[in-house]
């Protein structure tokens, strides 16, 4: 959509939600730039379905309780960027009472009316999920929804703990996730067994794992620790493991460290002459590949234009996520219609 000059990227993934079988051939996979990958928290959290695991009495309410006040307020989240959200926050082993005294003292009673709690919700088989796009159509600023926990929602039968079931569950909840391009984590605990691969310490089957898009295991030595584990595997992530400690007078996670530094692209000299043809002066760029290549001085001779508007679109999240750029794509008849815009730089 392009109004008053400037252009807008549309509101949801171009991955479609549908059960229709859609292939595509190699080539016309490369000629197509999709929607990037947006993160609700920078190199943390994105949109789809995650699960936060970790034993009873770790602090796995009070951990997801600051990050749903941390999103919906816009503020820095151990470390990483937040793009600032409402939030729907389903704590449904809890009574509303004790979230009152839990959030007050962990953040004041200010408040914030981004933030919205529940402690009563329908499983998925019995219309829940009626009731999520019920608010998120009346709420449409939602961007992440914590179910909190897992078992509060589950469609009991008898394979209620198959690995077929605990797909089916996560598949539910990825299809609404899709629909309304938003982010929902379910807390769930661990079994007691240890196991070598820390991820196959969740309770149920691999399944849960298996469908979801990423998976939190929050892990301390012992129960009275103040400083837990928290490791982190997903789609769209790097694995990483963090160290955070629980601050008692305010109940409240602390980063303390992260136990491996974040593997970086190395840069890439076409996308660094791309992100040039953009500033924060001249935020919008449209033109064809053929007139890109002759802004930044690229010869037909050394890479042909079709060759160019590919290496551009299997790099859209690079100029998102690196260079603070939306590009788009649209093939024409006489070629392509290529859109750089410069986003607006986040604030913590």
């Amino acid at each position: 959509m392009q109004k008053d000059n400037v252009f807008y990227p549309p509101n949801s993934p171009t991955s479609a939600c549908s059960s229709s079988l859609e292939a595509v051939s190699l080539p016309d996979l490369y000629d197509t730039s999709y929607t990037p990958a947006t993160a609700l928290i920078d190199n943390f959290l994105y949109s789809g379905v995650y699960i936060l695991a970790g034993p009873p009495k770790t602090g796995k309410s009070f951990l997801m309780a600051q990050l749903a006040y941390h999103v919906a307020a816009g503020m820095e989240f151990f470390n990483h960027k937040v793009t600032p959200a409402s939030v729907l926050y389903l704590s449904l082993e809890d009574n509303l009472v004790r979230l009152q005294k839990r959030f007050s003292r962990m953040f004041g009673v200010e408040g914030n009316a981004n933030l919205y709690l529940a402690t009563k919700a329908d499983s998925l088989n019995q219309g829940l999920e009626e009731q999520l796009t019920d608010f998120l159509q009346s709420k449409p600023a939602t961007k992440l929804i914590i179910i909190d926990t897992l078992q509060k929602i589950r469609e009991f039968s008898s394979a209620a703990y198959s690995y077929a079931s605990d797909y089916h569950i996560i598949t539910l909840l990825k299809e609404i996730a899709c629909r309304h391009n938003i982010c929902i984590i379910v807390v769930h605990h661990t079994r007691k067994m240890e196991a070598e691969d820390k991820f196959d310490m969740i309770s149920g089957t691999t399944g849960l794992l298996g469908a979801a898009d990423g998976a939190m295991i929050l892990q301390k030595k012992s129960r009275t620790d103040k400083r837990a584990q928290l490791s982190i595997v997903g789609r769209e992530l790097a694995d990483r493991e963090i160290i955070i400690e629980f601050m008692p007078e305010s109940c409240t996670w602390q980063f303390i460290r992260s136990c491996q530094q974040l593997w970086e692209e190395p840069k890439d000299m076409l996308l660094e002459q791309v992100a040039s043809l953009v500033s924060d002066e001249h935020k919008l760029w449209r033109g064809s590949a053929t007139q890109m290549m002759q802004a930044l001085n690229i010869s037909t001779d050394d890479m042909l234009a079709h060759v160019f508007t590919r290496k551009l679109n299997v790099n859209v999240d690079r100029l998102f996520h690196d260079y603070g750029i939306y590009y788009h794509n649209k093939r024409v008849n006489k070629g392509s219609d290529i859109t750089l815009q410069k986003l607006e730089a986040k604030t913590a």
